[in-house]
Parts: C-alpha cells; sequence; structure tokens
C-alpha cells in the first residue's frame, strides 16, 4: 500500500486514549512511507492523525468539501487540499486516491464512509482493505451486530470477512498489507441457511 484513507471523528472523543492512538497512527503511516488522505480538517481525530503524519515529514492529502472549507474547518498546513463541491465527491476522490481505508473511532460521517467502501468491496468495485482500529473496545458493539447481520442472513459470512478489526494501529496496518479480496459474486451466490 502506498496510500492509507482515514476516517475518523471530527470530535476528540472523551479522554485522552483516542487522541493517543490517532498520533499513533499517523505516526506509523508516515514513518512506513506511506501517504495519509482524509477528510481535510483541522478538528478533532482528523485534525490529529494529519498533524502527527505532517510531524513525521508524511504526505498528508485532505479531501474536503466546500461548504465545510467556508465554515473554516480546512486545515491550511497539509502537502495538498483538494476542495470539492460535495460529500458525495469527497468520498469518491478519497477512494481513488487511497490504497487502503481505515475507520478510527468516530460517529455518524465515520461510519458512512467505511460502510461505503464495504459496500463497493462486496459489489467488485474494488479489491481494497477496509478495518476498523478498535481502540478500547470502541467498535465491540458493532461487531456484534455485524455477527448478528450474518446469523439473520443479511450479510454472508464472506462479506463480512472483508471487514478487518484490530486493536493496535501496526496490526491494522500489517492486516491490510496482507488482505487479499475474496473471489465472489454477491448477486450470484445464494445464502447457506
Amino acid at each position: 500500500m502506498q496510500s492509507v484513507c482515514i476516517f475518523c471523528g471530527s470530535s476528540p472523543g472523551k479522554g485522552d486514549t483516542y487522541r493517543a492512538v490517532a498520533t499513533l497512527t499517523g505516526k506509523l503511516i508516515a514513518q512506513a512511507g506511506m501517504t495519509v488522505i482524509y477528510g481535510g480538517s483541522k478538528v478533532g481525530l482528523m485534525g490529529v492523525v494529519a498533524d502527527a503524519a505532517l510531524a513525521e515529514g508524511g504526505e498528508v492529502i485532505g479531501v474536503l468539501p466546500e461548504a465545510l472549507s467556508r465554515k473554516e474547518l480546512a486545515h491550511t498546513g497539509l502537502t495538498r487540499l483538494e476542495v470539492v463541491g460535495s460529500m458525495h465527491e469527497r468520498k469518491a476522490r478519497m477512494a481513488e486516491l487511497a490504497d487502503g481505508f481505515m475507520a478510527l473511532p468516530g460517529g455518524a460521517g465515520t461510519l458512512d464512509e467505511i460502510f461505503e467502501i464495504w459496500t463497493w468491496g462486496q459489489l467488485g468495485f474494488h479489491g481494497k482493505p477496509a478495518g476498523f482500529l478498535n481502540v478500547s473496545g470502541y467498535f465491540d458493539h458493532l461487531k456484534r451486530f455485524l455477527d448478528h447481520t450474518v446469523a439473520e442472513a443479511f450479510i454472508k459470512p464472506i462479506h463480512q470477512d472483508m471487514l478487518l478489526f484490530h486493536t493496535e494501529p501496526q496490526g491494522l496496518l500489517d492486516a491490510m498489507a496482507g488482505y487479499a479480496a475474496p473471489k465472489t459474486d454477491k448477486w450470484l451466490e445464494r445464502f447457506e441457511l
């Protein structure tokens, strides 16, 4: 992988743990010579990841919708900031630039972004890895819900397995580097109940 797209909160979250892992993630990506692709904001965990990568001499590319740029949320110290017309354009551009996708703790936007990437992977639109950095069990309930969707035959196990979960940034980066997209056709296979 040459670039990793980070989806994460525009809030720093509660306590210091999330900020610390966001810092470590940005640092590790930069030290590995990879580019950070992210939403272009200076606030929350988004800004923390970007600043950490930049402090290590890494390349950071932000993609920010014009409406958010006008609210003075843009990170002005990035290697490159691309301002686009909409949230849809933002997600499409980040997907185009990135070789893999990592969700750190965040809210609705983070979940929207990683689930769209996962859906595109299920449909065979790309074969890139996507995973959750499960800091302090943040995504434990989500993981259990995904298990439930498989048990209720709404998601196939092979598609659930496309989502990587790890508790440490380096472990998730390693899993992403070793990822091979499954050979599957979502529409031709049937559920085995």
